[in-house]
C-alpha cells in the first residue's frame, strides 16, 4: 500500500548517495534553520548509519521510510517570518492544506499551556508531517481532520527495515504478524499506545486523525525536558522520531523553509512529494496474508558467486584475475543498551495554580489561604508522588508552620501539593513564597503575599471616673484602654490619640489639655502601641489656661475607636463660715 502511496527511502548502504544530494541541496538553499547541534549524528538512541535496531529503538515511527523531497531553492519571500502568507504568495510548496494547518497551530497552542518551557514551533510538526507523510496525503481528510483510509507505512520484518513484530494485534495498522507505522504522523502501535492524544474531543484516540497525531507528535517530541529553542534538543527531538541523520537533515530543511512563510490551501489540494528515491522491496507473501518487501538481489556470475577484480596495472593492462584474500574478521563492538526514556505518564510537564486564593494576613496571625499547586506530566494528566519545594523570599519574618522558610512535599494522587500554613512575622511588608518541582528543567509558580499592621475592631475606656483638672494643672487619673478584634484581645495593634474638637475627630484642637514630648514641649497626637493584653494606659494629659470640655479620640487599624471627655474648670470656691458669740 506504501509503494502506491508513495515513494520512500529505505535505510541502509542505498541511503548515501541521496543524503549526501540531500546535505548539498539544503546548503544551497540558504534556508534559516537553526544550525544543526555540534556532534549532531544521532537520536537520543540512535544506531550506527541510521539503521533501525529493532522494537527498543525507542524512535516513534520504527525507523519506516519517509520522503527524501527537499523544499525548493527558492523560499517564500516573508524572510524572518512564521506569519500566514496570501495564498497567491510563494511557491505551491509552501501551501499546507487547512485542516493539517489548523491541526499543527492546535497541538502548539496546548502543548505551549501544559509545558510552555518546550517551547515547540508548529513548523517543526510541519516539516515532520511532510516528510511522514506529505501532509495526509496533500491534506486528504474529512472534516473532521481523519484519513478516509489509513496512512500504512511498510511491514517492519526486517527486510531492508526494522524488525518490529506485532504488538497491537493488528488494531491500528491491520497486521497481525508485524508493526507498520500508522497515520499523518506515522506512529507505529506501541508508540501510539502510549503517546496517543485524544486532540478533537471525539473520544477516540486515533493515529489517522490530524489533530490526534499532531498533538501525540509535539508532546513526544517535548519529551525528557526538551527545550526546542535550543538546536541540540530539537535535534535530539527529531532523532528520537526516526533514528537518521538523513531524516534529521530533510526535516531541518522543511523546519527552515515553513519558518520564512506558508499558507493555507484547502484540504486535498496540498503537494504531494515526488523526489526519486530507492524502490522499496516489491512485496512477498507472509504468514497471516500481509505482504514484505523483498530486498533486490545481489549481483552474481552464472555459478552463484561474486567476481573479485583483479589488481590493474599502470598504463591500462591488467593482470589475470586472482582470488582476494579474505580480511580477519573483527568481532562487532558490544552495543550498550539504550538510556530507556520515561513515559510520558512519568515524565514532568508542568506546575500550575491549584486554587490559592489572595495570601495577607496581620502581623503574628496566621494565613488563613495556603499556597497550593498541582502537577502534571507531559500528557497533561495530574502527576503524583513530586515532589514540590515551597520556599519563601522576604524580610517579613513569615516562616512555615514548624518555624521554616523552605519545606518539600510530595503531590498526591490529584497532582495537587499544598505548604503548610504559614505564620505572619512581626515586620509588615511584602513577600513571595515560590513552588518549585523539577529536576531536568524545574517549572516554577510564584505567589506575592503580605502582612499588614495588626488590627483592633474595637476600643473601650477602663474606669468611668470623670477626667477633670485645673487650668495649668495635670489630670490626676491616668487613662486607659483596651483593643480587642473580634471579641479577643489585640496585642501590639497601633492606637493614634488626637485632641480634638469634635467626636469624628475631623477638626483638630490646638488648645486646651496636650500631652508632653521629650523636651516638655505640648503634644496634641500620639502613636501608641497596645501591649500583650491589648491594653495601652496614655501618658500623663495636661490642661493649659482655657477651661472648657474638650475631646480625646483614639482609634486603631482594622477601624476601632473611642472617643473620651476631658474638662478644664477651676476649683469651686469654698464660702468662708461665719464667726460669733451668741446672744445672750
Amino acid at each position: 500500500m506504501a509503494a502506491h502511496m508513495r515513494r520512500r527511502l529505505r535505510k541502509g548502504a542505498t541511503t548515501t548517495a541521496v543524503a549526501a544530494a540531500a546535505v548539498a541541496a539544503l546548503a544551497a538553499s540558504q534556508a534559516p534553520a537553526a544550525p544543526l547541534a555540534e556532534g549532531s549524528t544521532g537520536g537520543d538512541q540512535q544506531t550506527a548509519g541510521g539503521e533501525s535496531g529493532g522494537p527498543d529503538d525507542g524512535a516513534a515511527t520504527g525507523n519506516s521510510p519517509y520522503y527524501t523531497d527537499l523544499p525548493p531553492l527558492v523560499t517564500p519571500n516573508r524572510p524572518g517570518s512564521s506569519s500566514n502568507l496570501p495564498a497567491a504568495t510563494g511557491s505551491a510548496e509552501a501551501g499546507i492544506p487547512a485542516s493539517v494547518l489548523a491541526a499543527y497551530k492546535q497541538a502548539e497552542r496546548t502543548v505551549t499551556t501544559t509545558d510552555p518551557a518546550c517551547r515547540l514551533p508548529w513548523q517543526l510538526l510541519a516539516a515532520i508531517g511532510k516528510v511522514e507523510s506529505g501532509q495526509a496525503r496533500g491534506g486528504q481528510v474529512d472534516a473532521n481532520g481523519t484519513t478516509p483510509t489509513p496512512i500504512l507505512g511498510p511491514a517492519l520484518n526486517g527486510q531492508g527495515f526494522a524488525l518490529i513484530k506485532d504488538t497491537d494485534g493488528g488494531a491500528y495498522d491491520g497486521d497481525a504478524v508485524h508493526d507498520r507505522a500508522v497515520g499523518p504522523m506515522q506512529f507505529i502501535p506501541s508508540t501510539w499506545a502510549v503517546w496517543g492524544q485524544d486532540a478533537n474531543g471525539d473520544g477516540r484516540k486515533d493515529p489517522n486523525n490530524i489533530y490526534d497525531a499532531a498533538l501525540a507528535a509535539g508532546r513526544y517530541l517535548c519529551a525528557g525536558g526538551r527545550n526546542l529553542a535550543v538546536a541540540a534538543d530539537l535535534d535530539r527531538a527529531v532523532l528520537s522520531y526516526n533514528q537518521s541523520t538523513e531524516y534529521l537533515r530533510t526535516v531541518r530543511s522543511w523546519f527552515a523553509y515553513y519558518q520564512r512563510g506558508t499558507h493555507e490551501v484547502p484540504d486535498g489540494s496540498g503537494v504531494l512529494p515526488t523526489a526519486p528515491s530507492t524502490p522499496a522491496p516489491s512485496p512477498t507473501p507472509t504468514p497471516g496474508g500481509t505482504t514484505s518487501p523483498t530486498p533486490s538481489p545481489s549481483p552474481s556470475t552464472p555459478g552463484g558467486t561474486k567476481p573479485s577484480p583483479g589488481p590493474t596495472k599502470p598504463g591500462g593492462g591488467s593482470t589475470s584475475p586472482t582470488p582476494t584474500p579474505t580480511p580477519p574478521t573483527t568481532p562487532p563492538k558490544p552495543t550498550p543498551p539504550p538510556k530507556p526514556t520515561p513515559s510520558p505518564a512519568e515524565t514532568f510537564g508542568s506546575l500550575e495554580n491549584a486554587g490559592t486564593g489572595p495570601l495577607r494576613a496581620t502581623a503574628g496571625a496566621t494565613f488563613e489561604e495556603r499556597v497550593s499547586v498541582r502537577a502534571r506530566n507531559a500528557l497533561g494528566a495530574p502527576m503524583a508522588q513530586l515532589p514540590v519545594t515551597f520556599t519563601i523570599t522576604g524580610t517579613t519574618g513569615t516562616l512555615f508552620d514548624g518555624g521554616k522558610k523552605k519545606v518539600t512535599v510530595i503531590s498526591k494522587a490529584d497532582g495537587t501539593a499544598t505548604a503548610p500554613a504559614l505564620k505572619a512575622g512581626e515586620k509588615t511588608g511584602e513577600f513571595t513564597v515560590t513552588a518549585t518541582a523539577g529536576t531536568t528543567r524545574p517549572r516554577t509558580l510564584t505567589y506575592a503575599a503580605s502582612v499588614t499592621a495588626r488590627q483592633a475592631d474595637k476600643v473601650i475606656r477602663v474606669g468611668e471616673e470623670a477626667l477633670v483638672a485645673a487650668p495649668g494643672e495635670k489630670f490626676a487619673d491616668a487613662v486607659t484602654v483596651k483593643a480587642t478584634h473580634k471579641g479577643v484581645a489585640a496585642p501590639g495593634v497601633a492606637v493614634t490619640a488626637t485632641m480634638v474638637k469634635d467626636s469624628l475627630g475631623l477638626i483638630g484642637n490646638d488648645k486646651g489639655p496636650y500631652f508632653k514630648d521629650a523636651a516638655g514641649k505640648p503634644l496634641r497626637t500620639l502613636e501608641l502601641t497596645t501591649d500583650a493584653d491589648g491594653l495601652l494606659q496614655l501618658p500623663e494629659i495636661f490642661a493649659d489656661e482655657n477651661p472648657g470640655t474638650y475631646k480625646l479620640r483614639l482609634t486603631t487599624e482594622g477601624g476601632g475607636s473611642v472617643v473620651i471627655e476631658l474638662t478644664v474648670q477651676a476649683p469651686e470656691e469654698t464660702a468662708p463660715q461665719e464667726t460669733g458669740t451668741p446672744e445672750a
